[in-house]
């Protein structure tokens, strides 16, 4: 079955939109007391392990379509690079996750993750600008570029700001009881 470009990228959306809301989840639900500070770090090394797993299925899907395994140094040490910056960045949501559970608890995903996701296509289209530069240099970048950068960030942070406290009835943290 051959599914078009935006069929993925809808599928990418939807697994990384749940993605922060489970993990922060899983963390909540592994020990606690005196283990609450390694939660994070545990639910981050099931992540990896499920990475692995993936990365397993990745291997038989190139085997099935006939792969003859051959890789450029270039291609080898950026694709790697990309590994990196991604296992990065899924390290430090599980720390920002981790430490915005002391002020919004079960919320911490509501607030963390619409930042992550305004923030990341921001990011994204400046390095990819640096890296291929606009024909015509960053003169000919149209103004409703710089519009859509400003709606990504406003985006993110109204989202996050305004996320409703819908928990089921679970107990707000401190903080959260004493905010008006």
């Amino acid at each position: 079955m051959k599914m078009s470009w935006l069929t993925y990228a809808l599928m990418t959306v939807f697994f990384w939109g749940v993605y922060g809301v489970i993990l922060h989840k899983g963390r909540g639900l592994l020990p606690m007391g005196p283990e609450a500070p390694h939660a994070g770090l545990k639910a981050f090394l099931l992540v990896c392990v499920a990475y692995a797993a993936i990365g397993v299925v990745a291997a038989l899907v190139l085997k099935s379509r006939g792969s003859n395994w051959a890789f450029s140094p270039a291609g080898l040490s950026v694709s790697l690079l990309a590994g990196i910056a991604g296992a990065a960045g899924a390290f430090t949501l599980v720390l920002a996750l981790g430490a915005a559970n002391k002020e919004f608890g079960v919320m911490a995903a509501a607030y963390v993750m619409p930042i992550v996701f305004g923030g990341a296509p921001i990011v994204n289209a400046v390095v990819a600008m640096l890296v291929h530069p606009p024909e015509g240099g960053f003169k000919s970048i149209p103004m409703t570029f710089y519009v859509g950068i400003v709606l990504a960030a406003t985006g993110g942070y109204l989202v996050a700001s305004s996320s409703p406290s819908n928990t089921g009835g679970a107990k707000k943290t401190e903080s959260q009881a004493a905010k008006p």
